[in-house]
């Protein structure tokens, strides 16, 4: 049994990773969130310590270490501005971080990261949940055996927010990363994972509610388009009270991945636990995807398009 403790508790996330830790058979010993809100842990760790205050959690993590207790791995589900510097305090209180998407937001917090690991021997893993689910697996095993050729791919992501989203750390780009960090990032890494390393990146379209672009690959040519405006929603879904609309395809062909995700935080751990996790090196070709385009002027629509971009204009 691993010790664990949690930064950023309250938020929609969390019960995904508390679920993780108890149904790996771990431990919650305390959990920081600067929100009272947590009855939560009363379903799963009604005995762990619950602090609202970094400094008085970092006093009982040190505490625990004078008398012999170590904490194993620390949980992070903080806004993502604040990943990097709680995944140095995992690692400098000599414990594996367990962080939600994206890692960090720059490049070169990466290589900031690889100093601490190197210099404490633990180690910061990235929850990439997409790497995990059959259908995104059977579709890596396919397009291997594919040889050289490219594929035509559509990646659209529809989750609708309310005004709230754009008052709240989400909507502060210089918080979140952007829409296609904050909604984009798994998308992303689960491509590259997939077709191979990217060769052009051009963004056609930013807005705080949506953005588009093309995304050149090893074997694909990738037209998305992220929107956290349900304007943009298909009809279909509006109609059955959807709020969310996901697809991908290659080719034309649809990619079915709409169910299998209910487990897939605790699958990650699993393979945290066994040594198998995400790492930097897998972190960084979707943090250098993100980036780029959060710096890019985008172009409007020229060259090879998302179909959607003309129902924005």
């Amino acid at each position: 049994m691993n010790n664990f403790a949690m930064i950023g508790v309250a938020g929609y996330i969390a019960p995904r990773h508390l679920t993780a830790i108890r149904d790996t058979n771990n431990m919650l010993l305390g959990a920081l969130d600067k929100f009272d809100s947590v009855g939560i842990l009363d379903s799963y760790f009604p005995n762990a310590n619950f602090f609202t205050e970094f400094e008085r959690f970092d006093r009982w993590v040190g505490k625990l270490k004078r008398k012999g207790t170590q904490i194993d791995y620390v949980t992070i589900c903080t806004p993502n501005y604040l990943h990097d510097s709680h995944i140095r305090f995992a690692l400098r209180n000599h414990a594996d971080a367990i962080c939600e998407k994206p890692l960090v937001l720059n490049p070169w917090n990466l290589e900031a990261l690889k100093e601490i690991e190197d210099e404490t021997g633990n180690k910061a893993y990235n929850i990439l949940q997409l790497r995990l689910h059959p259908s995104i697996i059977a579709l890596k095993e396919k397009i291997a055996q594919s040889g050289d050729r490219i594929y035509d791919i559509d990646l659209t992501y529809l989750t609708s927010r309310g005004n709230w989203y754009f008052n709240s750390w989400k909507g502060d780009a210089n918080k979140s990363g952007g829409i296609a960090t904050n909604i984009g990032i798994h998308f992303f890494d689960m491509l590259t994972w997939i077709f191979g390393k990217p060769h052009e990146n051009i963004v056609h379209m930013s807005e705080p509610d949506r953005a588009a672009g093309f995304l050149g690959l090893e074997k694909a040519r990738v037209r998305w388009f992220l929107s956290v405006n349900d304007a943009y929603l298909p009809e279909e879904a509006k109609q059955t009270g959807k709020r969310t609309f996901r697809a991908i395809t290659v080719d034309g062909e649809e990619v079915e991945f709409s169910d299998g995700f209910g487990n897939l935080h605790t699958r990650s751990y699993e393979e945290i636990l066994k040594g198998n996790g995400f790492g930097l090196d897998q972190a960084l070709p979707s943090i250098n995807i993100v980036h780029d385009i959060r710096v890019a002027t985008p172009i409007g629509p020229k060259g090879d398009y998302h179909p959607l971009i003309k129902a924005v204009l």
